[in-house]
């Protein structure tokens, strides 16, 4: 999972375009410096005011004092300024745009629709509490994780920042309608971790400020933050929990529709299902046939159970991890894999805490304007110390002996940090700031499959024996599982296609159909309530492995996989259509 803050969408603003300005219909002429200076305009005038917290992770720190404004009033404001961008870019012929602007039109055009989609019809901003909580601390934390400035120039940001979070979450209380129970559940799981991050992370962060106007400012303002979220925390417990009884669910029509804006995929959607179960049943064959090759005389479940209890211990899953990178990376260079940019590695650290409740592992890169700080974070989950001993080995289960190889390879290499280190190379604005989820993640979950099927994970190459290299590999294959496991629960638990799947239920199928402990369904299952659309990392795999295959049937003898991979990267973070378009030079399908 990589942290794509900046193609998360802005949940409010502050800018008014007003909406009487008419469109003014353009002519071919000029429409390619017309439609560059609109994305300009677009990026500075709005997207970033809209959420001046993604413009500090992107790098332009003229932001930084900002926080976004989280009022009713603010997020009709942010659907009125969409609508007109919407109506600008119509006003221009895309057939007049040369081929790479003219895909970056439709990417832009996705985008803002994606986003009215959000708005005017998802609505998170009156159904998930967490997105206040967790998104004033997300506020915080990327001015604090990279030193961009010197300290005492980010302290100050921070206060400023600080003071306007009790308001926002005052918004929260007056925005919140009748939330899903399980949103407000994970608020609550997550809101003491919010709590201690204010108490102890952000003034550990800003330790050696030396500006005494600065650090008598920040007592005052991370104090008022700390009572802001202890309130919060016991109003949703009190008050909003007790009335958490709204949907969460999206809906076929919905679901299609945010399919087709933020992926480029129309699949009908119990085609698509089906293509989900396909994967699924394949990759559990071929789990039970690795599983037969390692001793024939256990169930592939006999064998899950030992490889769950094959894991390091959890103060040694970050060194575990951290392990991997050189034989990953010299495999990658011997093999010819891909092209990595740069030799800086990664450095892994515990995950954010108003990340914990939802993720296992992420990739932090800084963003692509940001000039004064080149480090990426990998980012690693680990178990609550709180956790009773049962709960803590099934939750390591998920970092077994094979899953940590592919967890590696889909975080680092040569998944999203070589993503992030061909990031200068992305061919414009658009590219590098808008994300097709299976792009980003299909790419990483396509690296998974990819460097074992080249070899990588056998003796000599990431393993000593070949016992080990079984074990990777059915690690690979319980990560696939999860990934398909997400595919179903996704659609059948946001649309009821294929049969609706109550929490409990999607939590068995990740369980006995994806070959995840307990604790992993429950997460899971968690996310997917949220984040609908998480399918999008088989399909994106799919969508890579065809295009591969497509690519390699055209050209032949002449196929080379580096090149067809560092082709693909420089496309940026293009849905696999638009990339399709550029590699192949036709409209085939994407599956």
């Amino acid at each position: 999972m990589i942290l794509r803050r900046l193609a998360l969408l802005p949940l409010l603003a502050t800018l008014l375009i007003t909406p009487s300005t008419p469109a003014q219909h353009l002519s071919a002429d000029g429409a390619n410096q017309t439609f560059s200076y609109l994305t300009d305009q677009y990026f500075d005038q709005v997207y970033f005011k809209f959420s001046p917290t993604a413009a500090t992770s992107a790098g332009l720190h003229q932001y930084d004092t900002q926080l976004e404004d989280y009022s009713e009033a603010s997020e009709q404001r942010e659907v009125a300024a969409l609508h007109e961008y919407e109506k600008k870019l119509q006003a221009i012929d895309p057939t007049a745009l040369d081929a790479e602007p003219a895909a970056d039109y439709q990417i832009l055009l996705n985008s803002i629709r994606a986003q009215l989609l959000q708005l005017e019809v998802i609505r998170p901003w009156e159904k998930n509490p967490d997105n206040y909580s967790s998104g004033v601390t997300n506020s915080i934390f990327v001015i604090m994780e990279r030193p961009y400035a010197p300290v005492d120039v980010r302290l100050h940001a921070a206060v400023e920042r600080e003071r306007q979070i009790p308001q926002a979450l005052e918004d929260a209380r007056k925005n919140l309608k009748n939330p899903p129970r399980i949103y407000t559940e994970i608020a609550l799981e997550q809101i003491d971790g919010l709590v201690s991050f204010f108490q102890h992370d952000v003034p550990e962060a800003f330790a050696t400020a030396t500006d005494p106007q600065a650090k008598a400012d920040f007592a005052k303002s991370n104090a008022a933050v700390i009572a802001a979220l202890q309130s919060y925390g016991a109003w949703m417990k009190s008050d909003l929990l007790l009335r958490s009884s709204g949907d969460f669910r999206w809906g076929a029509d919905t679901f299609s529709k945010a399919l087709s804006y933020n992926e480029m995929v129309d699949i009908p959607l119990p085609q698509l299902l089906q293509i989900g179960y396909d994967d699924l049943h394949k990759n559990q064959a071929e789990f039970a046939r690795i599983a037969k090759e390692i001793d024939p005389s256990k169930t592939p479940q006999q064998e899950l159970a030992e490889l769950a209890a094959i894991h390091p211990a959890p103060d040694k899953l970050l060194q575990a991890f951290h392990d991997r990178f050189n034989s990953e990376i010299s495999f990658i260079q011997t093999h010819h894999i891909i092209t990595i940019p740069s030799q800086v590695q990664p450095t892994l650290e515990e995950t954010p805490p108003f990340m914990r409740a939802t993720t296992q592992a992420s990739m932090d890169p800084p963003g692509p304007f940001e000039t004064h700080s080149a480090k990426a974070y990998f980012n690693v989950t680990l178990p609550d110390p709180s956790w009773s001993a049962q709960r803590t080995s099934e939750y390591m289960a998920a970092f077994n002996e094979g899953t940590i190889v592919s967890t590696s390879v889909h975080e680092a290499y040569p998944g999203h940090y070589v993503q992030f280190l061909w990031q200068p190379q992305f061919p414009s604005k658009i590219r590098k700031l808008i994300g097709a989820n299976t792009n980003i993640e299909g790419w990483a979950h396509y690296c998974e499959q990819m460097m074992l099927d080249e070899g990588y994970g056998q003796p000599g190459a990431g393993a000593s024996t070949e016992r080990e290299a079984k074990l990777i590999r059915l690690g690979q294959l319980q990560d696939a599982l999860l990934r398909d496991a997400r595919f179903v629960v996704g659609i059948r638990m946001q649309t009821g296609v294929g049969g609706a799947l109550t929490i409990p239920e999607a939590e068995d199928f990740f369980v006995k159909e994806g070959y995840q402990a307990r604790p992993i369904a429950e997460v899971e299952t968690k996310r997917g309530t949220s984040d609908a659309l998480y399918l999008y990392y088989t399909l994106g795999k799919l969508e890579i492995m065809k295009l591969r295959a497509d690519v390699q049937k055209q050209q032949g003898a002449a196929f080379n996989l580096e090149q067809f991979h560092d082709n693909f990267m420089r496309q940026g973070f293009a849905p696999i259509r638009i990339i399709r378009k550029a590699m192949l030079h036709n409209d085939s399908p994407v599956l």
